[in-house]
């Protein structure tokens, strides 16, 4: 049930991604779900890549976010261009995004730079505000 929601979640996050990473200036030309790599020793799994030429931003999916999803989700972010190398010049950027966002889960992303993507009525939108500077890796 739970894997069923969280499909769910993706499924409402993967079509707005494009449309609200390109109203922050971020023009995203493509967008891979489920994202595995294994190295051996060593793995990640992103549930969506959002590239353009010079810029990823790697989306972590959650029906509901905690605080220990976010953590896990910046070690993430702290291995991605050494598990995949062909993005190494590439400016990353990270998203959390989930249904219920509890207010110190997004609260704790924010001040960790990580955009914080939630449903707002019938939509999914980036709920940082406009000075909102995301760390980049």
């Amino acid at each position: 049930m739970g894997n069923r929601l969280g499909e769910f979640v993706e499924g409402l996050v993967k079509p707005a991604v494009v449309r609200l990473f390109q109203a922050r200036g971020i023009d995203i030309h493509e967008v891979y779900p489920e994202v595995e790599v294994d190295r051996g020793t060593e793995g990640i799994e992103i549930d969506l890549l959002v590239v353009n030429d010079m810029e990823a931003v790697l989306v972590e999916v959650k029906s509901k976010l905690t605080l220990a999803d976010v953590n896990e989700h910046l070690e993430r972010l702290e291995k991605f261009k050494r598990m995949l190398p062909r993005y190494a010049g590439v400016r990353a950027m990270g998203a959390v995004a989930a249904m219920v966002i509890p207010k110190d889960a997004a609260r704790y992303a924010y001040r960790k730079g990580l955009f914080v993507l939630g449903q707002t009525g019938e939509t999914v939108s980036i709920l940082n505000d406009a000075q909102f500077q995301p760390k980049t890796w």
